[in-house]
């Protein structure tokens, strides 16, 4: 599993969640709402340290990470982050 992280949507996480060189932002699998890959669980989003990675990319300086127990929500597939213009927020896209 990969992550891709746009030029646009990192510019949206260091505007609105204050990151800066050497922070890490993890993407961890949520109970409620729905994905287009499981219903009833979501992806979230929150800026901590990691505990065990399961993968990882780094952009300008940011660790982006999904942790090893949540590993199986993506089912095969790489995590694009995209920038949605017309709702200022990021947009998430499963890729095989």
């Amino acid at each position: 599993m990969n992550i891709t992280i746009t030029k646009d949507a990192l510019k949206w996480f260091k505007d609105e969640m204050n990151i800066e060189e050497g922070d890490f932002i993890r993407f961890y699998v949520r109970y409620g709402g729905s994905s287009p890959l499981h219903d009833s669980f979501s992806l979230g989003v929150n800026k901590e340290d990691p505990i065990d990675i399961g993968t990882k990319t780094e952009v300008d300086g940011t660790t982006f990470f999904v942790e090893e127990n949540d590993i199986w929500f993506f089912s095969d597939h790489d995590l694009h982050v995209n920038y949605n213009e017309k709702l200022d927020e990021p947009a998430y896209d499963y890729k095989k």
